[in-house]
């Protein structure tokens, strides 16, 4: 029987901020197969695992920083001195293989290394279950790709470090090593249940048009033989100043750009990030030549309201009774609710129903929807449940 806790803290010091957390998430477990610990880029964080590992022992050790907080049943937690929380997993029937690295030679390359170390490490020469990923916000689709030359196609969950103004200061670490450019993976090797739900939970709109230019993979030139950031503003109706620069991030939230995967059942999010003078925009994802781009759209109302219907609907997929919830919720969401994060911490308290679950905000989310195939969005929720 699988059992979970959750344990954060926001004391001045990172070390022991790191061992508080540690000690309220092993409380009762006999051993912890695996701890998911999420971090501030306000603390130390050699320090924040080096108090960790005092109380979590040889326990491995996954997690990124996260963008200004966490979630816990306790509600939105952050601070002047940073946060820690850790969703530490025990179960006697649960395997859990755990490898990083900054990155070697290509993403993909590196892919394929983590891979082969995290069966190593689990002990075990045959493909997980499932799997959780972490990576830097650049190249997450080429790691996603070596892990599956190894592995093939398992489901995958998790997303990409942030910071708090995204300024390139997050991390990725496991208990051996930390680094800023890089992935980390967990294999998990188990027959209980596990569900995710990947969503943008955005509307679709009437503006649709045709990718026609792309510079590198995350450049988007042109929609429709126009430049992208004025086919956007005559979809929406902006004016040029607030698609300009870091304008774009904020403005494009509640309307950002969607593209759907090959059979429809994914609208995978597109965030545009930067506006540039030739009318180009930074994507936070990969495009592709001649596929379609759509404008999507949500209030702030919906975009709170979405995380406790992706919570309702993670709870009807699942068969039996949850054991806890890893929930990834995009930093730019975050942004966009604002102060109102608190009535998001009220619905996820509520659907969790006493189970122990964190909530984290990333740059980048990953998961797979009605037997597609793995893949990454911006602004996107990739919810995840552990069978009991």
């Amino acid at each position: 029987m699988l059992k979970a806790n959750v344990g954060w803290s926001t004391n001045e010091d990172s070390y022991t901020q790191g061992k508080e957390t540690a000690a309220k998430a092993v409380i009762d477990l006999i051993e912890t197969k695996v701890a998911f610990l999420y971090t501030s880029v306000d603390c130390d964080v050699k320090k924040v695992l080096e108090g960790a590992k005092s109380e979590l022992g040889t326990a491995p050790i996954i997690g990124c920083t996260s963008s200004a907080g966490i979630i816990t049943p306790d509600g939105f937690i952050s601070g002047d001195n940073g946060f820690t929380g850790i969703l530490a997993l025990g179960d006697p029937d649960l395997v859990v293989g755990v490898a990083g690295s900054e990155k070697k030679g290509s993403a993909r390359e590196t892919g394929r290394m983590l891979a082969k170390e995290a069966m190593k490490n689990a002990g075990k020469d045959c493909v997980p279950a499932y799997f959780y990923m972490v990576a830097s916000p650049a190249e997450e689709e080429d790691y996603i790709k070596g892990i599956e030359d190894v592995i093939g196609r398992v489901p995958i969950f998790g997303g990409s470090a942030a910071d708090n103004t995204v300024e390139g200061k997050w991390s990725i670490y496991t208990g051996n090593t930390i680094f800023n450019d890089g992935a980390a993976v967990a294999f998990f090797y188990t027959d209980k249940e596990m569900e995710n739900v990947f969503t943008g939970a955005y509307n679709e709109t009437t503006n649709s048009g045709v990718i026609t230019e792309v510079k590198g993979k995350r450049t988007l030139v042109k929609i429709d033989g126009e430049p992208a950031l004025k086919k956007y503003a005559e979809w929406t109706g902006a004016k040029q100043k607030d698609l300009d620069g870091n304008n774009l991030l904020v403005t494009t939230i509640t309307k950002p750009l969607g593209v759907k995967d090959r059979l429809g059942d994914l609208v995978a999010i597109r965030h545009p990030m930067f506006g540039n003078k030739d009318k180009s925009m930074n994507i936070g994802a990969n495009l592709a030549v001649n596929t379609a781009v759509i404008q999507m759209e949500a209030t702030v109302d919906e975009l709170i309201n979405s995380t406790g219907n992706t919570m309702k609907e993670l709870n009807n997929d699942m068969n039996g009774e949850v054991g806890a919830y890893l929930l990834v919720h995009c930093g730019g969401r975050r942004l966009g609710i604002g102060d109102r994060i608190d009535e998001v911490s009220k619905q996820l308290k509520k659907e969790a129903n006493g189970k122990p679950f964190i909530a984290i905000f990333t740059f980048g989310e990953y998961g797979v929807r009605d037997h597609g195939a793995n893949t990454t969005g911006g602004l996107m929720l990739s919810f995840t449940a552990f069978g009991k």
